[in-house]
């Protein structure tokens, strides 16, 4: 089933695995390829040839920068670009933040914002998007800096101090959680997040999945405590 998509990404966090990319680029009087770092974008590159049926529309570009924008335009341009999606994909990269800049100065808790809204529009009134977290590996390809997986208790650690608020906030959301104790920490069973998340690999294989399983979280949207303010 068709859907519309909005990707959420910082484009040059290149804090992932290797695609063995290359660049091209004058030696002597050649054009040669050369190796180059891998970012985030060459996953969405990846990630749009994966759903190709899908109708797409992407959030940040390179070097672009909240920092010349007013407020009011940059809700222009995110209303523009969201509007008519039905889903958020967000990846979730380990150099997503950028620790010395605000929160509200960085797109992706704007889109992630903006993207939990209902927006009216003439005639028109939009849905809150579902958003699905997809876990991005880290540089040694690996996805320990954000899930921990616990064999004592059967269960998994969400790391998500490492994510933006607005992230975190719509974690672990549920207003009637179904929980259980072990080892004295207390664990959330079953979709306890408006936003989920699941790792790359895994989404790359079910991707309609995911996706279809994004879209029924949010038709229970009055089950959670849902945040879109960046404060």
């Amino acid at each position: 089933m068709g859907r519309n998509i909005f990707i959420s990404y910082k484009y040059k966090d290149d804090k992932v695995p290797s695609l063995n990319k290359r660049k091209l680029v004058f030696q002597g009087s050649q054009i040669v390829a050369v190796p180059r770092p891998t970012i985030v974008r060459d996953y969405v590159d990846g990630l749009q040839s994966k759903l190709k049926d899908e109708h797409i529309n992407l959030g940040e570009k390179d070097g672009e920068s909240l920092a010349e924008f007013t407020d009011s335009t940059v809700e222009t341009s995110l209303k523009n670009k969201i509007f008519g999606s039905s889903i958020t994909i967000v990846l979730l990269s380990k150099g997503m933040k950028v620790s010395y800049e605000a929160e509200k100065d960085q797109w992706i808790p704007w889109e992630i914002s903006y993207s939990l809204r209902v927006v009216t529009r003439k005639d028109r009134t939009s849905r809150m998007n579902a958003v699905l977290g997809v876990v991005l590996p880290d540089e040694n390809n690996s996805y320990e800096w954000y899930y921990t997986h616990n064999p004592l208790c059967n269960s998994i650690t969400h790391h998500t101090g490492k994510l933006f608020k607005i992230l975190s906030r719509n974690m672990f959301n549920i207003k009637k959680p179904v929980t259980r104790e072990c080892n004295g920490s207390t664990i959330t069973e079953g979709e306890g997040s408006y936003i989920k998340t699941v790792q790359w690999d895994e989404f790359n294989n079910y991707p309609n999945y995911y996706i279809e399983k994004a879209i029924e979280i949010r038709d229970n949207k009055e089950l959670y405590k849902i945040e879109i303010n960046l404060d």
